[in-house]
Formats: structure tokens, sequence, C-alpha cells
């Protein structure tokens, strides 16, 4: 079989594949149809059954490991897989380690530069938040750092919600030493909590999908919340510093339509709020790329980017 990354539009596809998600549906002529998500470790690619009931189609279901047959199209500048046979495959067939996306960073060197961030910071009770975080919770840490920082778009991998965490940070970093008029304590510790969230609204792989309650408050309200019933636990807290803590938290994303429940108030939660939004962007057009492959021509309309993408061809002979 070949990894997802490596399929290339008019090429066949023959191998196992995850099953991460299966729906039915329908098209505007009433015809059936099933709507597919194909996972392995290099990421995913969306498929579809346009004859579900014909032969060579078996039975399968959401996180099966399913032996499939089709070819490798392209819709709106993204490839797509039209499935023609596929049966559910069976125990000894597969190794499940490949179907797993995980950061190509190591994840324990990023967390080492993580946690010297936490040394870093001089602020006493913001020290010793993160210390409780990041060293002393143990269940926190194997999840944050097994955990991706969104189902879909960027950073959709194991490791992935560290690796943008950190990313975020040493934005922060930069943006603390050209700007004075930012509190690099307050900058630092928020944008190490800002999708603390993240570890309770999305589920572990395989199936990283949203929870109850990351459907209900989102990652933010809930990042918020955890913050809260930590700093409680540090005596004497200060109540303002908790606030505008948790007010860079409230409005990372910046604005309200892109979910952020305040907008940024504190030169803090505005810096924030950029390096977030570069990192998750770079990350996401990065991606976007990767998957093209060979391709260097226009990949047409993206939603994310709103605007047709290619990769830069300056230099190049």
């Amino acid at each position: 079989m070949k990894f997802i990354n490596e399929l290339r539009e008019g090429e066949k596809i023959s191998g196992i594949y995850l099953c991460k998600h299966k729906q039915p549906a329908v098209t505007k002529n009433g015809k059936p149809y099933e709507n597919v998500i194909l996972q392995d470790k290099t990421g995913t690619i969306d498929a579809k059954i346009w004859e579900p009931n014909s032969q060579g189609i078996d039975d399968f279901d959401t996180l099966d490991y399913i032996d499939v047959i089709g070819d490798v199209t392209s819709f709106q500048g993204s490839l797509q897989v039209s499935i023609k046979r596929a049966r559910k495959a069976h125990e000894g067939e597969y190794e499940p380690g490949n179907y797993l996306p995980i950061s190509e960073k190591s994840i324990d060197g990023m967390y080492e530069e993580l946690l010297k961030y936490v040394h870093s910071i001089k602020n006493a009770y913001l020290n010793k938040l993160l210390v409780k975080f990041f060293e002393e919770d143990e269940e926190f840490i194997k999840t944050f750092k097994g955990n991706s920082a969104a189902k879909t778009v960027h950073h959709g991998f194991i490791g992935g919600l560290l690796e943008h965490t950190l990313g975020v940070v040493r934005l922060c970093q930069y943006y603390s030493k050209a700007y004075p008029v930012l509190n690099r304590d307050l900058l630092i510790t928020a944008a190490m909590l800002h999708d603390i969230g993240k570890t309770v609204e999305l589920s572990a792989f395989p199936m990283n999908d949203y929870t109850d309650d990351g459907q209900l408050l989102g990652h933010i309200m809930i990042g918020t919340e955890i913050i809260h019933d930590m700093a409680k636990e540090i005596p004497g807290f200060p109540a303002k510093l908790e606030s505008e803590l948790k007010h860079c938290i409230l409005a990372h994303h910046g604005e309200l339509e892109y979910g952020s429940p305040k907008k940024p108030a504190l030169a803090e939660a505005a810096a924030l709020n950029l390096a977030d939004n570069t990192d998750a962007k770079m990350e996401t057009i990065t991606e976007i790329f990767r998957s093209a492959g060979d391709n260097k021509d226009w990949l047409g309309y993206n939603r994310f980017f709103e605007s047709n993408l290619r990769k830069t061809q300056c230099g190049e002979e």
C-alpha cells in the first residue's frame, strides 16, 4: 500500500486504511452514496462510495480497518478517493502503528524545550501554575503530549497540541523581546496554556473527535475553567492576575465570530492572538502543500484561505 501523503491524482489506490469516519448521504438527484474519511499515520483523505450497494462493497463501520481499491481524483484542489471495492480487514493483516498520525518532531524533545520556558517564568504565581500543569500533573502531561491541536485543518496528529503550543510560545518569546510593552511572564504563560482545553475538547486517537463537552463548551471555555480551578489551589494567587491570564485565553481567537467570548483588551491578549493565528495558518498551508506532493501548479480555491494557492516558484529554472 501507499501512504496517504504519497498518493497522486490519477493513481489507483489499493491497500488497508483506517476508516476514521463513515456517513451516508444523498446526491442532489436523490441517489444514495457514502462519505468516508481514510486515515494512516501520514494524514487523512476524503473518499466517496458512489454505489454503496454494489457488489464488492462489504459492510464496515467507523474505526474499522478496511482493504480498499479505488481511484485517486481531485476535487476543489484536494485529493479524493473514489472507492470501487472495500472489505473489513482482519487482525494480522495490518500494523496499527501505521494508522495513527504523529508529529514528525520529537515529542520528548519538544516537551523538554517547553519546560525550559516554564523555568524561565519569574513571577512566582505564574511559575507555580505552570509547574502544577507541566511537571506535577502526570495525567495532564500524558494527555497533552498525545493530543492533537485540531480535528482537522492544522496539527491534527499525535503531538500536534504540543507542537502547536511550542510554536506559539516561540513566537510570543520573539514578541516579548521586540515589544517592551508586553509583560513576558503573562504572555508566555498564556501561550503555554491557551489551548489546554483541547485535552478535554478532543478525544484521544484514533477517534480524535469532539467530546460532549467539546461540542457544548469548546476549548476556550474549558481551558479557562481549568486555569481557574488550578489557580485556586495556589494560596494567595492574585485575583487580578488570574483575570488577566483568563482574559488572554478567552480572547485568543481574536474575534467574536471566530469563537472568542471576548476581543483582546490587553497587549498580551493581542500578541497571543497573532501568534496563535500565525502558527495555525502556517501549519495549515504547510500541510496543504505537503499533500499536493510535486504538484507546483495552482491548487484551486481553498476555503480556509479564501484564495487559490500554489507553491512558490521564485528562483526555479
